[in-house]
């Protein structure tokens, strides 16, 4: 009867696919990597915010500027054309993800994604402003009054501005961001770009400001297909059980090893100063962003102790158990002559790219005509785009038949960034004709700069086959 009534009880208890989060106060903690990790914060945010206003040859260096179809990276100019670049530059990211996965862990999650730059970002706010982690927890115990409302409502409007900025310059990248800021003081943004400020800056607010490590745990994939790409030689944040077990409180001149004690002492600073609340103890978890939080916070303890430090670090499963290390392995090799070919390709591809594009488009109203001279003639129109950021005269001549002949209506004269079709003409004497189809070749030059030039080829057609 007993047993009946326990499994009633368990059948009627509330069953919820997502746990109630609760807030993580991640304490402060100085060391090499916490100090690496916010220099690396310190650049990429400095990257981020100072890129728009960089000038280039009276232009804004980097600007995607999708109404004119041209992204402008430094003395770079792209066309939607130019498509296979982008495709190219993603290539080349995905190899890099995969290449320092592989030997160092989520390097990335720690060190360089947006998501873990930015909460920093609102973590050191919130600590400006409420204090540390204990008074932090004290704060929101607190009842409320007008001292915590104070406090609370200073840190979200900081929070807001920052995210404004943050939206701000995201549109900058896209808008020119001196007519941005003319448009923002004078009221005078359009509706899209009102939108794409407000709906970025909203997104930093949340994600960074309110769910934080809930970005990490269950919405971003990669902490989901990251072990596929690890191996029992892949650096990560590790706990040395074997040295560590087993945990207790002691004094610090303690004989511990006789009481059966290992080196940790079980302080939890480890978990105290995790961004994502996990205990590194209980082995690698995919909530675990490599941060190294926890290894600055355990050697701090072990240097108190005058234990030996190292007692969480960056290692590999297999130096854990003992086993010899191999950084150095095939996959990485792989990994890394792909990625190398990749970047050397793309690198060639940009810089001898030809900054005028020529398509030829034969007539076909027409095969051919001849002309009152008894020249055989074909027409074709010339399709001209003008890529790079100076305006150009172009010349144009016709290789392929002895004595052939082009004619052409005007001059070709196109701004930068514009295109121009126009028609021309290619006559040939038919003594000279071999074949029904000869082959021929357009030939474009920029007339005051011979290194910008194209060839295309095209087919001259004829009546019949000399012999």
């Amino acid at each position: 009867m007993t047993s009946s009534k326990h499994h009633s009880d368990e059948a009627e208890q509330p069953q919820t696919l997502y746990a109630k989060r609760e807030k993580i106060y991640p304490r402060i903690v100085l060391g090499f990597f916490t100090r690496l990790k916010a220099l690396s914060g310190f650049i990429l945010l400095g990257i981020y915010y100072i890129s728009p206003w960089i000038q280039w040859e009276g232009r804004q260096a980097v600007l995607f500027d999708l109404p004119a179809r041209k992204f402008h990276l430094f003395g770079l100019t792209f066309w939607p054309q130019d498509f296979i670049y982008l495709t190219l530059l993603l290539m080349i990211a995905a190899l890099a993800l995969f290449f320092f996965t592989s030997l160092a862990g989520r390097l990335w999650c720690g060190f360089a994604c947006p998501q873990t730059i930015w909460t920093d970002a609102f973590l050191w706010m919130e600590r400006l402003l409420e204090g540390d982690r204990p008074k932090q927890m004290k704060l929101d115990r607190a009842p409320l009054s007008f001292r915590k409302f104070r406090i609370k409502a200073t840190k979200h409007s900081l929070w807001v501005v920052f995210s404004l900025f943050t939206g701000f310059t995201f549109v900058g990248f896209f808008v020119p961001i001196h007519d941005l800021t003319q448009e923002v003081i004078t009221f005078n943004l359009s509706g899209w770009e009102t939108f794409w400020i407000l709906f970025y800056a909203f997104a930093v607010y949340g994600n960074a400001g309110w769910m934080r490590e809930q970005v990490c745990n269950y919405m971003c994939p990669y902490a989901r297909f990251q072990s596929a790409m690890f191996d029992k030689d892949t650096m990560i944040i590790a706990y040395d059980e074997k040295r560590g077990e087993q945990r207790g409180s002691r004094k610090r001149d303690t004989d511990y090893k006789a009481q059966g004690l290992g080196d940790c002492i079980n302080c939890t600073m480890c978990v105290q100063v995790c961004p994502t609340g996990i205990d590194i103890r209980e082995g690698l978890q995919y909530q675990c962003i490599s941060c190294s939080a926890c290894v600055d916070a355990c050697d701090d303890i072990m240097h108190k102790m005058n234990y030996p430090k190292g007692l969480i670090c960056y290692t590999t499963e297999n130096v854990l158990n003992g086993k010899p290390i191999h950084i150095l392995r095939p996959r990485l090799f792989v990994y890394a002559g792909i990625l190398l070919a990749v970047f050397i390709g793309i690198s060639v591809a940009i810089s001898t790219r030809s900054l005028v594009q020529l398509d030829v488009i034969r007539d076909r109203n027409s095969l051919f005509r001849e002309t009152g001279k008894g020249l055989i003639e074909n027409v074709y129109r010339l399709r001209v785009m003008n890529i790079d950021n100076q305006p150009h005269i172009y010349d144009v001549t016709a290789l392929g038949i002895e004595g052939l002949q082009l004619f052409i209506d005007r001059q070709i004269e196109i701004e930068a960034g514009a295109v121009m079709t126009l028609p021309v003409r290619l006559a040939a004497n038919p003594d000279l004709l071999t074949k029904r189809s000869t082959l021929v070749t357009f030939q474009l030059t920029a007339r005051k700069n011979a290194a910008i030039s194209i060839t295309e080829e095209a087919r001259f057609l004829g009546p019949i086959v000399r012999h």
